[in-house]
């Protein structure tokens, strides 16, 4: 066999070897520790909860687990803390915001609480600065405060696990505080909250929820607010399957009010 020809077998074997590969490309890219998410940017749109008239526009930039989270939102009430966090599930599972209906009492609020079946638990809380753990959910000396028009503005970049990265899509934005009685500040109208009974139930109650662009809502879990493992078993990825082709075709030839709650004490 002469030389040329020997080149013109292995050019003609070489095709379907990288067809293989260019097809395995896509199923590696979305496989495996947080590369889905790597380097991607996300809006939340923030509609109110509760009639609060809050709302606003949270995006989410996600590299490697450095999370950037820059929140505008107005209509909050005035001059007071309000709580913000990070809901969801990490383990394959797809939470929503709530409506009206979380209301299970009927007293015409839906408290964090009754809320959380729907919006799942806290994974980041937005605090302005140190721990941003579920164990910050009320460390409202730590939340950002909206401005005497009700305006608020927040920008961290945190560390956030492995996990959360990987799920980024199922996760939401929730900010915290409503005035129903309409005076401008946070009182027991409503009763003490659920939480903490030293916080009225005003500084809990959820104001606003945003889920991520792309997020997809499914089916509730059984059995509590994260429960199951979220599998995808025998759900294979299509770049999985054309790789799996092609690599057939090649054979053939050859992946948070306290501090303002204190502050009121002290001057009552």
């Amino acid at each position: 066999m002469t030389h040329t020809r020997i080149r013109q077998l292995t050019t003609i074997l070489a095709v379907p070897a990288a067809l293989t590969l260019a097809a395995a490309t896509p199923a590696f890219a979305h496989d495996g520790h947080g590369s889905q998410a790597e380097g991607h940017s996300y809006q939340v749109d923030l509609k109110q909860l509760n009639d609060s008239g809050a709302n606003g526009t949270a995006m989410l930039q996600l590299d490697g687990t450095e999370l950037t989270v820059k929140i505008e939102a107005s209509g909050l009430v005035p001059g007071q803390p309000h709580a913000q966090h990070i809901h969801g599930s990490t383990k394959g599972h797809d939470f929503h915001c709530p409506d009206s209906s979380a209301d299970k009492n009927g007293d015409g609020i839906v408290t964090t609480a009754e809320g959380l079946p729907a919006y799942g638990d806290i994974n980041i809380s937005l605090t302005t600065k140190g721990d941003t753990s579920k164990d910050s959910g009320l460390a409202v000396d730590r939340m950002p405060a909206a401005d005497k028009d009700g305006k608020l503005s927040y920008e961290r970049t945190i560390t956030v696990s492995q996990q959360v990265a990987d799920h980024i899509k199922d996760l939401h934005v929730v900010q915290h505080g409503i005035d129903p009685n309409g005076n401008g500040k946070y009182d027991f109208g409503k009763g003490k909250s659920e939480l903490d009974p030293k916080l009225p139930q005003e500084a809990t109650a959820p104001a606003d929820c945003g889920m991520l662009q792309g997020a997809s809502v499914g089916s509730m879990p059984s059995g509590g607010v994260e429960t199951g493992s979220g599998s995808t078993q025998g759900v294979e990825s299509p770049g999985v399957m054309a790789a799996g082709g092609a690599a057939v075709l090649s054979a053939g030839v050859l992946f948070a009010v306290r501090r303002r709650a204190l502050s009121g004490r002290r001057e009552g």
